[in-house]
């Protein structure tokens, strides 16, 4: 495996051809562009997720040429506040032609899930994220290998396959 840059992250996020598709595993996450927004839901103030615009303007661009993006969240429940929050900023995404679907961390005990969250690109590149304990952000790698492909993929379809749309998911 390679290690990759943030640039080069958002350049396969706006770059792949036809489908991209990213499972969540963790329960929280501490990623430094959303912690300040976390905070503010926590604290019951208003967010008009204008920091999320650029992704859904790339999710809207992708949707128009025929791009598919399909995010699963495996979630323990109760959710946590992390969980609670990320529910809460969905729908714009959704909107933007996202397809997130959550997945009760129950449901999936007997799928074998890689060791990180990952984006699969067209079937032919991965990008793991790797988190600290904490939630944030240390670094991701691509990989090639069919092995980490197939690996990928067929835990991916899974767990989408026992997913609930984010329109019909009830947070708990």
């Amino acid at each position: 495996m390679t290690p990759i840059t943030d640039e080069e992250f958002e350049g396969l996020l706006a770059g792949f051809e036809r489908e991209a598709i990213h499972l969540e595993t963790r329960d929280s996450y501490g990623t430094t562009i959303e912690l300040p927004h976390m905070a503010k839901w926590a604290a019951g103030e208003p967010d008009d997720l204008e920091w999320l615009q650029g992704w859904c303007a790339t999710l809207r661009d992708g949707v128009k040429v025929g791009k598919s993006v399909r995010r699963a969240r495996i979630v323990s429940e109760p959710l946590s506040d992390y969980q609670r929050w990320s529910f809460s900023i969905a729908h714009p995404m959704v909107e933007a032609g996202e397809d997130i679907r959550w997945v009760p961390r129950r449901l999936v005990s007997s799928i074998g899930i890689p060791g990180n969250d990952f984006y699969l690109f067209d079937d032919r590149l991965i990008v793991f994220l790797i988190y600290a304990g904490n939630g944030l952000g240390v670094g991701k790698f691509v990989s090639t290998d069919p092995a980490d492909i197939h690996l990928c993929r067929s835990s991916f379809e899974a767990v989408w396959k026992l997913s609930i749309p984010h329109s019909e998911y009830k947070p708990i």
